[in-house]
């Protein structure tokens, strides 16, 4: 079982590492997760909440359990809001005071002009320094609460390394400022005014307004990393109309019930997830498809939350309300596979779990060694100092959560919705991918794709007798020739006994001529057996037709390949990944359609088990994902390294993958795979920066380099670049927004299509209205001129004679609603047709 907490008081990855160590030690917890960007803690396994949070206060932080709410997204939670204002007020009142003190402490060095009394008395001018500092120190304190929070739980962090080397300088300093007291008060004015240029105070002060300047920053640029998730969340409206008592009623979305008629207008997104009651229109179901061309649907058909309704008046009955939405689904998984690590993690994470104890003993070693070798205790302080500040393990728990959150959200919008940070991974590593035929590779559905009419017959002949024949039969293939038959404009002729022979054929009698069509042996009539093979090769099935025994000719039927598989193919096979089509089909069609879109290899006529079986054996020559949509498919999408099931698929096979593509076709696959690359080439980079930068600054902060090239570097220094090196993490990882993908684009010439499309589906409707008070001429122009004002209304025949009238609009008004303009213009209405 899993459980979501809140966690608070992180501030870098020693704290998450630290809260998964606590959490993990407790008795029942099979697994925890801790993500630094979102502040949450999943756990696994059967524990009572309650133990939980009590651990993680333990181990010095805040915790609450959400049970099945969604964690905060962070732009949207008013705490988050509120306390990155505070940041921001903070540091720009720290910054007032950092300027008199910098010109204080620095103002002689840049030749700025002094001020006469503080010239005149250096313990002063020290005196100023130090309140200044301590204002900024106490109006960040938090640093401090934190870093001795974190020292008492043995877990230090960040804070702490912060603390430490802030206020070391001030604590320094304020030491220096009492040794120029002394010697003040011995008449030494000369070792005084010397001893003011050994104070730090500018430091302890300059290192916690650059530290609060870069968690200001950092917050704002996490604030974008959970934009996907906002945006999502965007596209479902806050208000529906329903059906109360018969009459129309906004109410707020979350207030509506599984079994609500809702009122859908042209234009109007859906807000819940529904079936058609009644009327027809297309939808745009970009929003959580990927696929931009519009979906026609009717009485029946299914509706999804988050899609517009381009044309057509619509009622449909709410089926799925909130969380229980395809887009609240969706919404989950992204949070989902944020929630979770990639593997490449767990590096950063042990060097997290050691890095504060080691960087706070490198910074006591270099204030000896300096102190030791050079002499001088403002040197040593100096590097010791600088070693604390510039140390950051926050680029290091940042650089892969930032890069899953904004991955996973850039797939959500483009109909790939990876269910953990692993598949996220993992997808690009893949070596070999096992593709299901039916559904997956093709359309799932036969289609008529030749007709070979015998001598002597035309093609329209045969199918008009086909599909005369065919018109009384439920079997697919059936069906598809009847289909075709509507598409050519041929309308069948009615038959007399109609006959179905399982796993045969069907029978009928026509105008007193017997029809038959089926299998080879079915017919009383000889078959082209040279055909019958050359279309079994190409992976079709031939269905023979007859009349009196006279043969009519064939009618070629095929579960077509999808017009994008080959593409998507092309694409998987030119970055080295290995095809192969797994399938429960006879070998000469599982071959032809292999070969129609270039898949590598076949394993034909295999069971589920015998799928699962091949990619487990595939597991030893690298990465494995299977890609599928059936029942069957589930053992093997358990058994792959990464599992990928089609949106339209099952819902075994959906839960049993780890990748689910929404998107129709496999163009989504190649999506997925490009994408899963170019988040790991950004971890990649953001895990470099951070070791990069420890590895390189650390010794430069230590002096290391002083000896052979004379590099140093100062406190204030050091912090700006702990500061930006963060920063440079989530920015970073910020880019994988802008990614463009393969297939994911919608060309501008699409585009121009599907809105010609949507504009030739708009719908006009006429409203006829019976009204009593009109006497005149002018009573009709008043009420003409009410409805015309009226939006969606295109015209208004009215006529005083008759007492009525007739309304053309678009659908995004209604009869109740034209009857209260005309009532609200002086006239009363009786009914409504």
């Amino acid at each position: 079982m899993k459980t979501k907490y809140t966690v608070t008081g992180m501030s870098c990855a020693a704290c998450s590492a630290r809260v998964e160590k606590a959490v993990k030690a407790l008795d029942g917890v099979t697994d925890a997760t801790v993500n630094l960007l979102t502040g949450s803690l999943q756990v696994e396994g059967s524990v009572a909440p309650q133990a939980v949070c009590d651990a993680v206060v333990r181990a010095g932080y805040g915790a609450s359990a959400l049970g099945d709410a969604p964690p905060p997204t962070g732009e949207n939670d008013t705490g988050e809001k509120g306390r990155r204002r505070a940041t921001l007020v903070r540091f720009f009142v720290s910054l007032g005071l950092l300027l008199p003190l910098m010109y204080l402490s620095m103002g002689g060095m840049l030749s700025l002009p002094a001020i006469p009394l503080l010239r005149e008395n250096p313990a002063i001018a020290a005196l100023a320094q130090m309140l200044l500092s301590a204002a900024v120190l106490i109006l960040n304190g938090g640093f401090f609460v934190r870093g001795v929070k974190g020292v008492l739980h043995r877990a230090p962090n960040m804070d702490t390394l912060v603390s430490l080397g802030s206020g070391a300088s001030f604590l320094y300093s304020t030491g220096v400022l009492f040794l120029m007291l002394y010697a003040l008060g011995k008449g030494d004015a000369a070792h005084a005014s010397h001893l003011l240029h050994n104070l730090y105070f500018e430091s302890a002060a300059m290192i916690l307004v650059l530290i609060s300047l870069g968690k200001a920053l950092e917050a704002r640029a996490k604030g974008k990393t959970t934009s996907a998730i906002r945006e999502l969340l965007s596209l479902a409206p806050e208000q529906t109309t329903v059906l109360r008592e018969g009459a129309p009623l906004v109410i707020p979305t979350r207030d509506v019930r599984v079994g609500d008629t809702v009122v859908l207008r042209p234009g109007e997104r859906v807000s819940v997830d529904g079936v058609i009651l009644s009327g027809e229109g297309a939808f745009d179901e970009s929003a959580l498809s990927g696929e931009s061309l519009p979906v026609d649907k009717k009485a029946g058909d299914r509706v999804f939350s988050a899609t517009v309704n381009l044309s057509g008046a619509i009622l449909y009955r709410a089926t799925g309300v909130g969380e229980d939405t395809v887009l609240g689904r969706i919404v989950a998984t992204v949070r989902e596979a944020s929630a979770t690590k990639a593997p490449i993690a767990k590096l950063a994470d042990r060097v997290s779990g050691v890095f504060v104890p080691v960087v706070t003993g490198l910074s006591l070693l270099t204030f000896i060694l300096w102190w030791a070798i050079g002499g001088e205790l403002s040197v040593a302080v100096n590097h010791a100092i600088s070693v604390l500040v510039i140390s950051c393990p926050c680029a290091l728990g940042l650089a892969t959560p930032v890069a899953v959150m904004v991955g996973s959200g850039k797939g959500a919008k483009s109909g790939i919705l990876f269910k953990t940070a692993t598949a996220l991974e993992n997808a690009g590593r893949i070596r070999t991918v096992f593709l299901d035929k039916t559904g997956t590779v093709t359309e799932g559905r036969p289609v008529v794709t030749d007709l070979f009419p015998a001598d002597g017959v035309s093609e329209q002949t045969l199918l008009l007798l086909a599909a005369s024949l065919e018109a009384g039969s439920e079997h697919p293939l059936g069906r598809a020739v009847c289909a075709y038959a509507k598409e050519r404009g041929v309308s069948p002729l009615p038959v007399t006994d109609f006959r179905a022979d399982a796993g045969a054929g069907v029978r009928a009698v026509l105008d007193g001529a017997h029809l038959r069509g089926g299998k080879a042996d079915y017919l009383d009539a000889p078959v082209d057996g040279a055909l019958a093979a050359r279309l079994a090769r190409e992976g079709k099935t031939p269905l023979f037709f007859a009349r009196d025994g006279v043969p009519l000719g064939t009618v070629a039927v095929a579960d077509a390949v999808r017009a994008d598989s080959a593409d998507a193919v092309a694409y998987l096979k030119s970055h080295g990944i290995r095809t192969v089509l797994l399938t429960g089909d006879r070998r000469d069609v599982a071959d032809a359609v292999a070969r129609s879109v270039g898949i590598d290899e076949v394993i034909p006529e295999a069971t589920p088990e015998g799928k699962a079986d091949a990619v487990r054996a595939a597991r030893a020559q690298g990465m494995v994902m299977m890609v599928g949509d059936g029942i069957n498919d589930a053992p093997a999408l358990t058994a792959a390294d990464v599992g990928a099931a089609v949106g339209a698929g099952t819902d075994i096979a959906i839960d049993s993958a780890e990748l689910v593509l929404s998107r129709e076709g496999l163009t989504g696959l190649a999506d997925a795979v490009a994408l899963s690359r170019a988040v790991m080439r950004n971890i990649k980079q953001n895990l470099f920066w951070a070791f990069f930068y420890n590895l390189l600054g650390i010794p430069l902060a230590a002096g290391v380099f002083v000896p052979l090239l004379g590099w140093t570097l100062s406190p204030m220094v050091g912090a700006a670049a702990m500061s930006l090196s963060s920063l440079y993490v989530v920015s970073n990882a910020l880019r994988l927004g802008a990614v463009r993908l393969p297939f994911a684009a919608r060309p501008e010439r699409e585009m121009h299509k599907n809105q010609d499309k949507n504009e030739r589906k708009t719908v006009k409707m006429q409203t006829k209205l019976n009204i009593e008070g009109m006497m005149c001429p002018h009573c009709e122009g008043r009420v003409r001129d009410a409805l015309l004002a009226t939006e969606g209304v295109e015209s208004a025949a009215v006529s005083h004679k008759d007492g009525t009238a007739t309304v053309t609009h678009d659908g995004r008004t209604n009869a109740e609603a034209l009857a209260a303009v005309v009532t609200g213009a002086g006239y009363k209405v009786t009914s409504t047709t």
